[in-house]
């Protein structure tokens, strides 16, 4: 799936970072100089994307089996409890049907990830006990990250020390719009170090950084940082995820690669509830990335809605007709 001109990160090139942490390099004010976004082309090129790009018959069952092992399954609900932590647990475990998961030889299907609040780690590290299901937990003053530093780099160890093996930190977006690059970079370093050997995966709230450069330049702080993931959104504010967006971001990976060869993976993360629309994120990251990426360590949703969309979809490929949502659990 390549066009020409496109130079995609052949598997060959990879390097096997399995329980790999991204450590901190030199923060590059020259390269963030250099940096400039063309947004028509990346507009252009994403609905080239959408337009000429689709996944179709026994293919698709297969994309939608991956993009569900992609999914942070996510509830980030001031009225979240034990029971439905414990009930979104169960669903991450098994998502699929049993009959349906044991036709399409998928016993083993798991979700990427539950995400859920600080307060709410220790029982979903409990629910989740024996698979290899890792807990995420957001935090520095997620979604905002208004709170005093150290109160933020506190409430990150105090995630990790409660037993998150992921923890979604949130920058302060005013240092991206005010190009504080060195205040930024210093943040993201003390969360890198409060998270010891958990992935840290870099929330940008890129609906507040105005254009596509500054997410760029953010993109690339977060990453010289340490940051294991970056991602687009807290899911809060508007708008969230949108392809171009994300595209941008996946540019600014693969710059990075090629210039420090370490790979950093990628969190689209809000507005995405359709099995259509995750098939498209997909297919960009394989043209834009390679196939290394198509995988949960390095590939994620930050989505609940869409894993009913995804299991309406799978059903249907394989019993011939959609199933009501009614059959299918809200969390």
């Amino acid at each position: 799936m390549s066009d020409a001109g496109i130079t995609l990160i052949k598997p060959s090139q990879m390097r096997d970072h399995s329980g790999w942490v991204n450590p901190t390099s030199p923060l590059d004010l020259d390269w963030l100089g250099h940096v400039r976004v063309n947004r028509s082309a990346i507009e252009r090129r994403v609905l080239s994307l959408a337009g000429r790009r689709t996944v179709k018959k026994e293919w698709q069952a297969a994309w939608l089996l991956r993009a569900m092992t992609c999914i942070d399954l996510t509830t980030l609900d001031g009225a979240d409890t034990l029971g439905n932590i414990q009930r979104l647990c169960a669903k991450a475990r098994m998502p699929l049907r049993s009959d349906i998961a044991m036709a399409l030889s998928a016993t083993d299907l798991k979700v990427g990830a539950v995400c859920v609040y600080p307060a709410l780690v220790t029982p979903a590290v409990s629910a989740l006990e024996g698979s290899d299901i890792l807990v995420a937990s957001v935090a520095a003053g997620f979604p905002d990250g208004l709170t005093p530093l150290q109160t933020r780099i506190d409430e990150v160890r105090g995630a990790y020390e409660a037993g998150a093996s992921e923890i979604d930190i949130v920058i302060r977006r005013g240092l991206a719009l005010t190009e504080d690059w060195m205040r930024l970079y210093g943040e993201i370093c003390a969360f890198r170090e409060a998270a010891g050997d958990a992935h840290l995966k870099t929330i940008l709230g890129t609906g507040n950084l105005a254009s596509f450069s500054n997410i760029s330049k953010a993109s690339l702080v977060a990453m010289m940082a340490g940051a294991d993931f970056i991602k687009t959104s807290t899911g809060k504010i508007q708008p969230a995820a949108t392809m171009p967006v994300t595209l941008t971001m996946l540019e600014a990976i693969r710059d990075y690669y090629y210039k420090t060869g370490k790979m950093v993976g990628m969190k689209a993360a809000g507005g995405i509830s359709k099995s259509k629309l995750a098939l498209h994120y997909l297919v960009m990251v394989k043209e834009t990335l390679g196939e290394a990426w198509l995988d949960k360590k390095w590939f994620r949703f930050g989505a609940s809605s869409l894993a009913n969309d995804v299991l309406m979809q799978v059903a249907k490929e394989e019993e011939g007709t959609y199933q009501s949502a009614t059959y299918f659990s809200i969390d």
